[in-house]
């Protein structure tokens, strides 16, 4: 039986990570089968927390050698690899667990917050994902969905807005995948600040390579601690669960109440899909490659706008300061530059713009330098500089002369080909990885 979960939290407090590991922590008789899995859907939702998380887990009667993939004080949670369904009083009992468990765990008394759970009997059909990560699913939908799917059965409470991540999680593929282990604290710690080594997170990095975003060297922060009154101590993501544990066990001071691993989507791209300039929906991300139209522009605070082109559309594709490496790039393109850019298109904005996520420049033309000054056509002297857009006058005979007039050599520029990435702190859950090959 496929159980999701979404839409328990606010930014106030609150997590359905934590909410997914009280329903692991309270099994008896059903076992996890496979990892739980952590899924993040589109992260432009305006209504949804910042990280738009849902939650999912296996349950059945395990077979097969399970694996360790958690632990709740001297308990360990296990995991197998398959196993057999549910008795039938198991199956029927399951919507008032759950919904016993989202009465107590919820934070109901924020606004905003429309917690949800779906069971089936099997996963959503994929579309329902895909959907759910790159555009805005309206609740119906989803209902609609699930009035077709024989043994569905779910509740959602406030909008049902919660219904759609509920439901999505139990759709997502589980293609390009990651892992994360989620410690979490004491409930009497909860609200009360975190202390926390950056040097851990270096530890992490140089000793297990597999993870990643422990730590921003350019801001030297540590990425491995959230900044809010939530139950998380830390997360360590990786691509190999084997090394999570150990990397945790790098980590001093606060000892974790529990911890738990993850199966994720995150650092998949998956939010990411092929758009064209002409038909982009506001509350989306995407790819798309566009020519330079003019020289960058150097805002306040240290963003950079370009102005690009598709075709005959033309936008403006921002790189914002906090990303560090993109505006560094965006600086020293020029027009017909050729770039692929990845990024969002935000929310209640007039007219069209890009804020960027990431970019590859895939043909960069030569730049033409000027290596001296000409000489006066009239008197064979050197003139002297008139400004950069005055060009150059002879100061014998008063001759003045353009600046193409000067001589100069063209100068390759292909050391900017390649793909940028935000600097980590900068980066979105989902934005992919530096190294694979994608975009």
């Amino acid at each position: 039986m496929y159980v999701g979960l979404d839409d328990t939290d606010s930014p106030r407090g609150g997590c359905t990570t934590w909410v997914l590991t009280e329903l692991l922590r309270e099994l008896a008789g059903p076992d996890l089968i496979g990892f739980p899995r952590l899924v993040r859907l589109n992260p432009n939702v305006p209504f949804k927390t910042r990280g738009n998380a849902a939650l999912a887990a296996h349950l059945g009667h395990g077979s097969g050698v399970p694996r360790r993939v958690g632990r709740f004080g001297q308990r360990t949670l296990l995991a197998y690899p398959r196993g057999r369904p549910l008795t039938a009083a198991e199956a029927r009992a399951l919507p008032e667990r759950l919904r016993t468990l989202l009465q107590r765990t919820a934070r109901w008394e924020d606004p905003g917050v429309d917690p949800a759970f779906v069971i089936s009997e099997r996963p959503l059909p994929e579309a329902l994902y895909w959907r759910a990560v790159r555009e805005i699913v309206p609740v119906r939908d989803v209902e609609r969905l699930l009035e077709g799917t024989a043994g569905a059965r779910w509740e959602a409470r406030g909008s049902g807005q919660g219904l759609v991540g509920a439901a999505a999680s139990l759709a997502w593929p589980h293609r390009r995948v990651t892992y994360e282990l989620l410690a979490y604290r004491d409930r009497a710690r909860w609200g009360k600040p975190r202390a926390l080594d950056p040097g851990e997170g270096e530890r992490i990095s140089r000793r297990f390579p597999s993870t990643f975003h422990n730590y921003d060297p350019k801001t030297r922060r540590l990425l491995l601690a959230p900044h809010t009154p939530c139950p998380i101590l830390y997360g360590i993501r990786g691509r190999d669960p084997r090394d999570l544990p150990g990397a945790a066990s790098l980590v001093n001071g606060e000892v974790p109440e529990r911890w738990v691993v993850f199966l994720t989507n995150q650092a998949s791209g998956d939010h990411l899909a092929a758009r064209s300039l002409t038909s982009w929906p506001p509350g989306t991300s995407g790819v798309v490659e566009a020519s330079v139209v003019s020289e960058p522009e150097r805002l306040p605070g240290g963003h950079v706008r370009l102005r690009v082109r598709e075709g005959e559309t033309r936008v403006d594709a921002y790189a914002f300061e906090p990303t560090k490496t993109l505006p560094a790039v965006a600086r020293e393109l020029l027009p017909g530059d050729r770039l692929r850019l990845w990024g969002t298109r935000p929310f209640g904005e007039r007219g069209f713009s890009l804020n960027l996520e990431g970019l590859r420049v895939l043909s960069a033309r030569p730049k033409f330098r000027r290596t001296g000054r000409p000489l006066c056509p009239r008197c064979g002297r050197r003139p002297a500089s008139a400004g950069r857009p005055g060009g150059f006058r002879c100061r014998n005979c008063g001759v003045r002369m353009p600046p193409e007039a000067a001589p100069g050599e063209w100068v390759s520029r292909s050391r900017l080909r390649g793909v940028s990435h935000p600097t980590p702190s900068a980066r979105r859950h989902l934005a992919p990885l530096p190294g694979r090959r994608w975009p």
